[in-house]
This record gives structure tokens, C-alpha cells and sequence, in this order.
């Protein structure tokens, strides 16, 4: 299945959503409190994606960030994790010590198959743990359905230097374990944390892969994260053990009218 069928059916029959909220900068302490898991991945000699604390030494960002431009992998020591990264300061920063995409990921194929999505994650371990109080890994939750509220914290380009919010977005449409998601992203959003609210508690329930436009409207796309994760986090233990054994995850227009890039 290709987004452009999805595009074309999410076109002549979209549900009625709840209005996307704006993007806010979390450019004080106060406005970035409890969201300081979420940092910058930057990545030497290439740029920067987002990336989440899941476990005190593990982080969760998109696969297809740990690979260059021409397409071959990146090695470890070119990452850096700037948890809560604004205005030059981060609340903590970490270099990573070993980088695993998903066992199925399959970088450079067709950008528009639903198949290098719904894969498209990555977990990177870091050189020490973040035990701060104010660092806390974020759980990870069953997927969201069409409908549904969610949320993201990312970095983007001309947002590099804090984080910013989108408080309300929607799940546009779920497909494949691929969802298609209203909200808004830019280049350096990939791997950011979609989450949404449960009982007081922020979960992670999707990873942002990629963007298109519709109709002149950026839309995000990610994939239903939970059995891929677990079959990552499977690999990642068997690496290595220790790794992943804490993680908490809940609850086992017209043909020419998409443009789908990476963020």
C-alpha cells in the first residue's frame, strides 16, 4: 500500500477532528517543565533530529537519522543527546555509545511505502545514565486510533535552540501501522515524540518518520509504535543485556497533490 492511496482517500473523506492548537516555544524553564526528556539528537557533520528519553540510558529517535546523507550508517561517536536543549543549554548531555534501527528497517527504499515506515525507529544508548528529577523517561503507550488527540515536542529548522509544543494535533487516519497525523512538523522533527495524555500522564504513543503536503498543509507520519518497538527493544537486549528491560509500554488530492519528504 502506497501514502498516495492513503492521501487520496484521506482526502475525499476526513473525520471530524479537533482544531490543531499552534506551536508554542519552550523557551523558559517554566513553559519546558516536564518535557526536558525530549532533546535534540545532533548528529556531526550532518544536522540534528529529535529524540526521547525512554530509560535512563536509552533514547528513542527515527531509524532513517542514523544514516548520512549517502545513505551509509552512522557510527556512534557522531551523536550527541542534548536533553532539554535551549538557548545553548541543556539539562543534560550525553554522547552515545551504540545505535540499533529496527531489525526490519530497511533504509533508502521507496520513500512513499507504508513498509519503511511503519519500521522507521531507532533506540541509541547513551554513555551514562540521566538520573535527574527533572529528566523523566517517558512511557510508552498501544496505539492511538483515528480521531484521537495527541500531542508533539520536536526541534525544527528555524526552531533549532528549544522545543517547541504542539499541544493538540489529530490522528488523521491509521492504516498498516502507519498513522498519518496533523501535526506540525519541519526538517529536524524526525523521530520526535508524538504522545497523548492519559491519566495525567504523558505517553509516547508514535514517532514522527516523515511529512507531506496536502493542499498546501503539512501533515506528519509515523508509525503505530508499540509491536515495533518491542521487536526492537528484543534486539537491543540480545545485544547486549541489560538495555531495554525497563521500558514501560501500556497495554500489549489528486495524483500529483502529495509530497512526501523526511522531516
Amino acid at each position: 500500500m502506497r501514502f498516495l492511496a492513503v492521501f487520496i482517500a484521506l482526502l475525499a473523506a476526513l473525520p471530524a477532528l479537533a482544531q490543531d492548537s499552534r506551536l508554542v516555544a519552550l523557551d523558559t524553564r517554566d513553559a519546558s517543565k516536564g518535557w526536558e526528556g525530549v532533546g535534540r539528537l545532533d548528529i556531526a557533520g550532518k544536522g540534528f533530529c529529535t529524540a526521547a528519553l525512554i530509560e535512563p540510558r536509552i533514547i528513542l529517535t527515527a531509524a532513517h537519522c542514523l544514516f548520512d546523507i549517502d545513505n551509509t550508517p552512522i557510527t556512534a561517536n557522531r551523536f550527541t543527546f542534548e536533553a532539554g536543549l535551549r538557548d545553548g543549554r541543556a539539562a543534560a548531555s550525553r554522547n552515545i555509545t551504540r545505535v540499533l534501527a529496527h531489525p526490519d528497517y530497511v533504509h533508502g527504499g521507496p520513500s512513499t511505502d507504508t513498509a519503511e515506515v511503519v519500521n522507521d525507529i531507532a533506540v541509541l544508548e547513551l554513555d551514562q545514565p540521566i538520573r535527574n528529577g527533572r529528566i523523566i523517561p517517558y512511557p510508552i503507550a498501544s496505539q492511538p486510533q483515528t480521531g484521537d488527540q495527541i500531542g508533539i515536542v520536536s526541534y525544527g529548522r528555524d526552531r533549532a535552540n528549544a522545543p517547541s509544543l504542539q499541544e493538540t494535533c489529530n490522528v488523521m487516519s491509521r492504516q498498516d501501522g502507519v498513522l498519518l497525523m496533523s501535526c506540525d512538523v519541519a526538517f529536524g522533527s524526525s523521530g520526535a515524540p508524538v504522545f497523548r495524555l492519559r491519566d495525567g500522564q504523558f505517553e509516547i504513543v508514535s514517532v514522527v518518520s516523515a511529512m507531506a503536503e496536502v493542499d498546501g498543509k503539512i501533515i506528519s507520519i509515523g508509525t503505530s509504535l508499540q509491536q515495533p518497538l518491542a521487536a526492537l527493544l528484543t534486539s537491543f537486549a540480545q545485544q547486549h543485556t541489560g538495555g531495554a528491560r525497563n521500558v514501560i509500554i501500556n497495554g500489549q488530492r489528486s495524483e500529483g497533490g502529495a509530497k512526501f519528504v523526511r522531516p
